[in-house]
């Protein structure tokens, strides 16, 4: 009864703000239905969604990197430690909200965010860090979906080349300012996770009924640099949490989100490993130099269907990693409590286009992903919410008044405080070191292949021009 109360409490003021003094016509009854979601399901499908998008195309490419058997433990491993830390993330945002509302902050017309979570519980030093790298984190994920529309749609046509697909994409994607919070977004990240499902089967299904490539090698490990790189890009791919608070916040009752991560990892992994699994074993080596997936599956029309669901499925993706820059920059200029869709529409428009600059200048799929899982994932999702989780709790009448306890199968305070000494060691060494080392020598070495603001980047070479030889008219026969 006392953990009903609380959660009362805790979400009261958000569930009338929905609610208060608003009948209930047919037009309610089709936004509640189509764009204004709140449940458990929606934290659901909007964590599973935005888990994996282009990422699952990128997997083949880490496992022919890593070799079959390191592939499927790390995504299990980094599964299971991306499901823990966002649980962390969870328990700050109850804690912090809870002491809030008790001094009858009023959040209806604001949207709590993971630096605010850190603000009030550790000061403004761990807001500005917190601040720094999630948004630099969340800026580079939305160029890595930008890039991830234009490699795609080049299998498609590749009458343009990618830049010119990246400019087109930028200005589709920028549409997203239009989508006000994470509360609209219940029919997209429904629609997402359905597109995912069939492109990862598909991945899977091709691959077998193709066979494996004649000669094919399986190789990897080869390389220490390949190795780490591999392991980072599948750091990146279970550190999807930075959005956390953010979906939290969506939720009419937030205290139910404990388990949905980890749930949402689950049903991932079902997608995630036996794509990338049956991709390498048909392929192999021949993803070293392919790092999207699409690149050497066979052109069918199930292929295309592919392209286009994960086409769109980036879009949703796109919106789910720029809408918490678009709330920071609303809040920097004063408006994020304005009501006008069309206001804030047009006040966010700015952030989009260093996205869309970026993504023209470091077009290269794949190498960016574990350049910034490592740099930048590491910390954001890794090792500040198990730093801060300690030093939030660290006093004995802090874990007392503490709003969530660690459960009993971690070994309460004493387990959590191990394994989130485990997260930060392994996370700070593997990921951020040896995955940073390796990361930024394979993404110097793109840059010294290809350059900055490559036209298409990893497109087949052009076919050579006909010899001017060849295109003369025959010689006149010579008669003496």
């Amino acid at each position: 009864m006392a953990s009903d109360k609380v959660e009362s409490a805790i979400v009261g003021n958000y569930v009338e703000m929905e609610i208060e003094g608003k009948p209930i016509t047919v037009k309610s009854r089709l936004s509640r239905l189509f764009w204004h979601g709140g449940s458990v399901y929606d934290a659901w499908f909007s964590c599973a969604s935005n888990q994996v998008a282009q990422v699952l195309l990128t997997l083949p490419y880490s496992f022919s990197q890593l070799g079959m058997l390191s592939g499927i433990l790390f995504q299990l491993f980094y599964g299971l430690m991306g499901s823990w830390t966002a649980y962390l993330i969870s328990v700050l945002y109850i804690e912090y909200r809870t002491r809030k509302e008790r001094e009858k902050v009023d959040f209806r017309n604001h949207v709590i965010q993971w630096f605010e979570v850190l603000d009030g519980l550790l000061g403004k030093h761990w807001r500005n860090v917190g601040l720094a790298f999630n948004c630099t984190f969340l800026l580079f994920g939305s160029v890595i979906q930008l890039i991830a529309c234009a490699s795609n749609i080049y299998y498609i046509n590749d009458n343009l080349d990618k830049r010119t697909w990246t400019y087109i994409f930028g200005a589709c994607c920028a549409t997203t300012v239009f989508i006000p919070s994470f509360h609209n977004y219940r029919m997209w990240s429904f629609l997402g996770l359905i597109m995912t499902t069939y492109t990862a089967w598909y991945m899977t299904i091709a691959s077998l009924l193709h066979g494996q490539v004649e000669g094919v090698k399986h190789s990897g490990p080869a390389k220490m640099v390949l190795y780490f790189t591999g392991a980072t890009n599948i750091l990146y791919t279970f550190g999807g949490h930075a959005v956390t608070v953010e979906i939290m916040h969506a939720m009419w009752k937030p205290r139910r989100f404990k388990s949905i991560y980890l749930l949402a990892t689950l049903y991932v992994l079902t997608l995630t490993l036996p794509s990338a699994a049956s991709v390498y074993w048909a392929f192999g080596d021949l993803l070293l130099n392919h790092s999207n997936a699409f690149s050497l599956l066979p052109k069918s029309p199930f292929r295309d269907m592919a392209v286009v669901l994960m086409l769109i499925h980036q879009f949703i993706t796109f919106g789910f990693a720029c809408t918490p820059l678009y709330f920071v920059w609303e809040k920097v200029l004063g408006i994020h409590d304005v009501k006008s869709i069309l206001k804030r529409a047009v006040a966010r428009l700015p952030v989009v286009i260093p996205i869309w600059f970026l993504a023209i200048v470091f077009p290269f799929f794949g190498p960016i992903n574990s350049t910034v899982g490592s740099l930048l994932v590491s910390f954001t999702v890794y090792i500040i919410p198990a730093l801060a989780h300690m030093l939030t709790f660290r006093s004995a009448s802090a874990r007392e008044n503490a709003v969530e306890r660690p459960p009993k199968f971690m070994g309460s305070w004493a387990g959590s405080y191990a394994m989130n000494m485990f997260v930060v060691g392994w996370v700070l060494v593997v990921g951020f070191g040896f995955g940073g080392w390796a990361s930024i020598i394979n993404f110097v070495h793109q840059i010294d292949t290809f350059g900055l603001f490559t036209k298409c980047y990893q497109c087949p070479p052009p076919l050579p021009p006909l010899n001017s030889t060849s295109m003369a008219p025959p010689p006149k026969p010579h008669h003496p």
